[in-house]
Parts: C-alpha cells; sequence; structure tokens
C-alpha cells in the first residue's frame, strides 16, 4: 500500500470539496487543496537519526457568507501518522 494512502486511511483525512468544523471555533472551512509531501522526522526506530516520512497537505478555506470560494481566510497544514493534530482540532460534518 502506498504510504499516503495509508495516511489518507488511517488517519480519515477529508477529500478536496469536504467542510470541516474547528473544534475551538466552531468555524467551516472547506477543503481547497490536497498535496502529497514529505516531513523530516528525527525519530528513526533503527538509527535514531533524521529521515523523511510521508504527509499530507491539506489547505482550507474559512466558509463566509458573501465570499466567493477560495477568497478570503485560508489555512494550510500537513498530517503524518506520527500526530493525531487532525483529530484534536477537526470534525469533518
Amino acid at each position: 500500500m502506498d504510504s499516503h494512502q495509508e495516511i489518507e486511511q488511517r488517519k480519515r483525512l477529508p477529500r478536496v470539496g469536504d467542510t470541516v468544523r474547528s473544534k475551538k471555533y466552531g468555524t467551516l472551512w472547506r477543503v481547497m487543496e490536497k498535496r502529497e509531501m514529505w516531513e523530516h522526522s528525527a525519530d528513526d526506530p533503527s538509527t535514531g537519526n533524521a529521515r523523511l516520512i510521508p504527509a499530507i497537505y491539506l489547505r482550507f478555506w474559512k466558509i463566509q457568507d458573501g465570499k466567493v470560494p477560495g477568497v478570503g481566510k485560508m489555512l494550510g497544514y500537513c498530517y503524518t501518522v506520527l500526530d493525531n493534530t487532525f483529530e484534536a482540532n477537526w470534525d469533518i460534518t
């Protein structure tokens, strides 16, 4: 299995076009972009050295009345299998 696909499946990340809600603020955001990337990690289990691990970058657009999609506030985050930041901060609506 492709390691980027594994991240999407294990983390249950949203797809482009999906809407998510911020757990902290309750605001709605739409996923506008998804990219496969590589992140630096310093926890190689066999050597303890730095290594590159697969990551998924998602860019979110804040949904606001009267705003054209893609215009206005945007946020971007990278997610890996080693973190729980998506689950901690977002709900898929």
